[in-house]
C-alpha cells in the first residue's frame, strides 16, 4: 500500500469517527473569580473558594471543587460542565459568601466583594 492510499483511508477513518466522538462531548465551561475586600476594593489573598454541584432537587453534592486565590484575589476553575453550582467563598476576618449560580456560557467572570464581620448583639 502506498504512502497516498495510506493517508485517503486514514482520513476517511477519521471523518467517520469524528462525528461520534463530538456528540459525546459535553461542554464546559470556566470561572474566573475576583475576590475583593467590600470596605476598600483591595484583593483578597488566599480565600478559599468551594464550589458543589447542585441537583435539580437542590441537593449538592458531597465531592467539591476547592481553590485558593493568589496575591490579586483571583483564581480560575475550568472543566466544568454546565448547570447549577453553590459557591461558598471564606477568607480569615471576612464575612463568609455564598450563593448558588448558573453556568450556561464558555467563560464567566465574577467579583466577590466580601464584607467586615458584623457586630454582634444580645438581647440579654
Amino acid at each position: 500500500m502506498n504512502r497516498i492510499s495510506y493517508l485517503i483511508i486514514c482520513l476517511l477513518a477519521f471523518t467517520l469517527f469524528l462525528p461520534a466522538w463530538a456528540k459525546d462531548k459535553k461542554p464546559t465551561a470556566q470561572i474566573d473569580f475576583t475576590v475583593l475586600r467590600a470596605s476598600d476594593q483591595k484583593p483578597v489573598r488566599r480565600a478559599s473558594v468551594i464550589l458543589h454541584a447542585v441537583n435539580k432537587d437542590g441537593k449538592q453534592a458531597k465531592d467539591a471543587f476547592e481553590v485558593k486565590t493568589d496575591a490579586e484575589g483571583k483564581v480560575a476553575l475550568s472543566d466544568l460542565d454546565y448547570g447549577k453550582y453553590r459557591i461558598q467563598v471564606i477568607a480569615e476576618h471576612l464575612q463568609t459568601f455564598g450563593d448558588d449560580l448558573e453556568i450556561a456560557e464558555p467563560i464567566k467572570q465574577m467579583t466577590i466583594k466580601l464584607k467586615e464581620p458584623q457586630k454582634q448583639y444580645s438581647i440579654y
